[in-house]
């Protein structure tokens, strides 16, 4: 037996670790779906679409549709936001 024999891990440990050093690299965090896609383009072109879409009738709703109506960069601004955290 060599020096660097000596030194390695049992073969079973060196394809476990190798293993899972495989799997680590398979993980990514998610990124953002097609529906999000669909979602952000809605949101760009008719702010309250892109909510509706994502929450529903709820309250986040009525605050896009009030700030689209104030200003329609806000209410993208918002919309944009909401599909993006979620």
């Amino acid at each position: 037996m060599s020096h660097q024999d000596q030194n390695l891990p049992p073969p079973a440990y060196r394809q476990e670790s190798q293993r899972i050093r495989r799997d680590e690299r398979d993980i990514h965090p998610p990124g953002p779906s097609g529906s999000d896609v669909l979602r952000i383009i809605a949101a760009i072109i008719l702010p309250p679409l892109g909510v509706y879409l994502q929450v529903g009738l709820t309250a986040q709703f009525w605050v896009n549709v009030v700030l689209t109506i104030l200003g329609y960069v806000p209410g993208i601004i918002h919309a944009v936001w909401i599909i993006a955290r979620r």
